[in-house]
């Protein structure tokens, strides 16, 4: 789904408790995708970029390139490396897991056949 959304090898999330998200304003301006498996993204309607992931229409994660400026964070893993791009190289020292890591997020990745 990542490669599809954004026209590239990967995304980066800043992952989040739904309960601890809310938006400040500009709520009216999103738009949505929801796919079979309850995973989505919102957009902004009037640019197009994409703003955050949901899941079950809860916001999980901010993407990171909607971010003016260092988000100021680190690296903590790599997800869904089982249907990474055969090209993507991903860095030593982080984290690596084929679909969802244990206890952080329930949703998972439909193949295509």
């Amino acid at each position: 789904m990542c490669r599809k959304a954004f026209s590239a090898q990967a995304s980066a999330y800043a992952q989040l408790e739904p309960e601890d998200f809310s938006w400040v304003s500009g709520k009216e301006l999103l738009s949505s995708y929801e796919s079979e498996n309850d995973a989505g993204l919102l957009f902004c309607s009037l640019c197009g970029s994409t703003l955050c992931g949901t899941y079950e229409g809860k916001v999980h994660g901010v993407t990171l390139g909607c971010v003016d400026g260092d988000p100021e964070i680190e690296l903590g893993m790599h997800i869904f490396t089982g249907s990474k791009a055969s090209w993507e190289t991903i860095p030593e020292g982080v984290p690596q897991y084929e679909e969802s890591p244990p206890g952080k997020c329930t949703m998972t990745v439909k193949q295509d056949a």
